[in-house]
């Protein structure tokens, strides 16, 4: 429990600059301390709750505009350091260059912890890259978990049901052991699963619980299918209300508090952020309003792989705080434009409110009596 509490304590202090200027206080955004870089917008997946896949299907040429290394290096070298490092997609893995874009990360973002998703449709190249990525982690002294969370949407032919194709789920679990295998070699390997809670699955969350129990991977977490813009999936009517959630993520939360104290430092500090998540978002699918303030756009944001900066993935598009590659890849010239503050005021006043994961663990830090829920979970479970 010590040492999950001084984890804690390393990171609530770094809220304070943040709380600074949400409050009016300081008048100028401060660093944000996470970046969400969406690699590459291919995927072979064609999710029930996901239609990213169109874009190309659309526009083939779109795919050569995402952004090269030495654009990468650049955009990183302007930035510098963040604490967290989150890559997204698309698939990842489908970049052939993603080691490399870690290394970049590790050498100029210096991150905390670095974490990617994937489909697992790829076992081969994900244990290989996987492999990769860690190795230049070693050669960059870099000490930060790696952690990478295959998808898992549901059991056998439902899994593939979802995902839209046959046989992703064999090939899931096929990733699951390469990855765990790798684990005996790399101690910073840390190996997860996720599941989107879907009107598609989430009925069978407890099978699908105590599925993934057995498989003793990390962590195992969900989050709620969301109507986002980057997804192209506003209007498609994949969210559960809160009262199908509610009781989907009853059991889900009864397994993780009986696990918690088997978990590794990391992986217990970010269950008890979980707990607490789960909770927010029956809220927020209740009130449909900002139960806590959201700091989209003040300490985190989104890179789009074609150097778009989003406040978050959610209003994506509608968003747009500015273009790297207009900048001169000039992280700081977006970051403080008038597009950027304004953007900002209309998330301070609540014009939005949604679920997202990435975002409300970034609010859950920032917010007291959210924190003193997380120690709670810390000590008592």
């Amino acid at each position: 429990m010590g040492e999950n509490l001084a984890l804690a304590g390393e990171i609530i202090p770094k809220w304070i600059p943040y709380k600074l200027y949400m409050s009016g206080i300081k008048k100028r955004a401060p660093k944000p301390m996470v970046l969400t870089y969406s690699v590459t917008n291919m995927c072979q997946s064609r999710c029930k709750t996901c239609n990213l896949w169109q874009i190309y299907k659309k526009n083939p040429k779109l795919k050569e505009q995402e952004l090269k290394l030495d654009e990468i290096e650049k955009i990183f070298k302007s930035i510098r350091h963040l604490y967290f490092f989150n890559i997204s997609g698309g698939e990842p893995f489908l970049r052939k260059d993603l080691p490399e874009i870690v290394g970049l990360a590790c050498k100029y973002l210096t991150p905390g912890v670095i974490h990617t998703p994937t489909n697992g449709l790829m076992p081969k190249r994900i244990e290989e890259n996987t492999r990769r990525i860690l190795d230049i982690m070693i050669d960059s002294k870099s000490k930060a978990p790696f952690t990478i969370k295959p998808s898992f949407d549901g059991l056998y032919g439902e899994h593939d049901r979802i995902r839209g194709v046959p046989g992703n789920f064999r090939k899931v679990m096929d990733t699951i052991k390469r990855l765990q295998a790798l684990q005996k070699e790399y101690s910073n390997l840390h190996v997860g699963l996720g599941t989107v809670i879907s009107v598609f699955n989430y009925d069978k969350i407890p099978e699908i619980a105590d599925f993934v129990q057995k498989l003793n991977v990390d962590t195992y977490i969900n989050e709620i299918a969301e109507e986002r813009y980057e997804l192209l999936t506003v209007g498609k009517g994949i969210t559960p209300d809160a009262k199908k959630y509610n009781k989907a993520i009853e059991y889900f939360s009864k397994k993780i508090k009986e696990d918690m104290r088997n978990k590794r430092r990391l992986a217990r500090f970010m269950l008890a952020f979980r707990l607490v998540y789960y909770k927010l978002v029956v809220d927020i699918l209740r009130t449909k309003t900002q139960v806590i303030p959201c700091y989209a756009g003040v300490s985190n944001f989104h890179m789009t792989p074609y150097g778009d900066i989003w406040p978050c993935c959610i209003l994506g598009y509608t968003k747009i705080m500015g273009s790297l590659r207009k900048t001169g890849y000039d992280f700081w010239k977006v970051w403080h434009s008038d597009k950027a503050y304004e953007i900002r005021r209309s998330i301070r006043n609540k014009n939005c409110a949604c679920p997202f994961a990435n975002q409300a663990y970034n609010n859950i830090l920032m917010d007291v009596p959210s924190m003193m829920k997380v120690i709670k979970n810390l000590i008592f479970n």
